[in-house]
């Protein structure tokens, strides 16, 4: 697909980045034609309101690009955007390339902690697709947790490289699951947005009102998600502020600190609180695609030379 026009803002080694052949996808998934439109720019491409079209898309992306079979997640959960995923791993991987003479270190040895895996597994996936990473993905909920684990199962490239664990006590982000013997490379996270259902239900509603479906009352969340995975008390700032906090006790067992941070007016707080504690080492990685913009915020307790 390299001689498609690129999507704007991502990783140059995205997969990706590309438009998605739709011929090309056809031939390896059949029935993904059921979900395809013609955009306003007489285009092929697949409803993105429609959550089923959205996990097909997905079904068929995961096959084609990364030889991922039986992948589905169950109905209302977190089907990601998997361009926006891919974007996470391939700029953690340049920042441990930094450090190691601008030289990917790939295999098991570079260890993944993911911080809210989800049903989707996503971020695992990826990154023993494209790395050989090894990841521990934890989660709170049970439900995500045996799906991601049924993932991992139907997929032999996974199961020596992935090991799922519950998160019994939502108000710990790392206490019960590090344990004395775990030595991360980094951790990675995509925190909840959202403080309430209600806070979700308009940001969905504004998204539709400024593409042109204004008359909608109850939104469809085109790429679901449940209440763990969509919002939290006191919403993303809150979550980071946990996250940082507790990052101290575990400094010397995670090397990196990475996150998600999808609001810019949360970083001046993290920073504040990111001082207090003590890192050694911060910085702030702008990712994007189109007008979509978002930001990796990274944090360390060991010395760093990186810049």
């Amino acid at each position: 697909m390299s001689n498609q026009k690129h999507k704007s803002g991502l990783h140059p080694r995205n997969k990706h980045k590309g438009q998605y052949d739709f011929n090309e996808l056809l031939k390896h998934n059949p029935k993904l034609q059921a979900f395809i439109i013609k955009n306003k720019q007489g285009q092929q491409s697949i409803d993105f309101f429609d959550p089923i079209a959205v996990k097909m898309l997905n079904k068929t992306l995961l096959s084609y690009y990364y030889a991922i079979q039986n992948w589905d997640i169950p109905d209302h959960y977190l089907c990601p955007p998997i361009p926006g995923r891919a974007d996470y791993i391939h700029h953690i991987a340049d920042l441990l390339a930094k450090e190691n003479g601008g030289i990917i270190p790939k295999g098991k040895k570079i260890r993944v902690l993911d911080i809210g895996v989800g049903a989707n597994c996503i971020y695992p996936i990826i990154g023993v697709k494209e790395y050989a990473w090894s990841f521990v993905g934890v989660d709170i909920n049970k439900a995500s947790l045996q799906n991601a684990h049924a993932i991992v199962l139907n997929n032999k490239t996974l199961r020596s490289n992935i090991e799922l664990r519950w998160q019994e006590h939502s108000e710990h982000i790392f206490k019960g699951i590090i344990t004395a013997k775990d030595n991360f490379t980094l951790s990675i996270c995509n925190p909840p947005f959202h403080a309430s259902a209600e806070e979700a239900k308009m940001e969905a509603l504004r998204k539709l009102k400024n593409l042109g479906k204004k008359n909608v009352i109850e939104p469809t969340l085109n790429f679901g998600g449940q209440q763990h995975e969509l919002w939290c008390k006191g919403g993303e700032l809150q979550f980071l502020k946990h996250m940082i906090t507790q990052s101290k006790s575990v400094a010397s067992s995670v090397r990196w600190f990475t996150t998600l941070v999808s609001k810019e007016a949360h970083l001046k707080p993290t920073y504040k609180l990111l001082k207090k504690v003590g890192v050694a080492y911060t910085n702030t990685i702008s990712m994007g695609q189109g007008n979509k913009k978002s930001r990796l915020l990274v944090w360390s307790f060991i010395p760093q030379t990186m810049d």
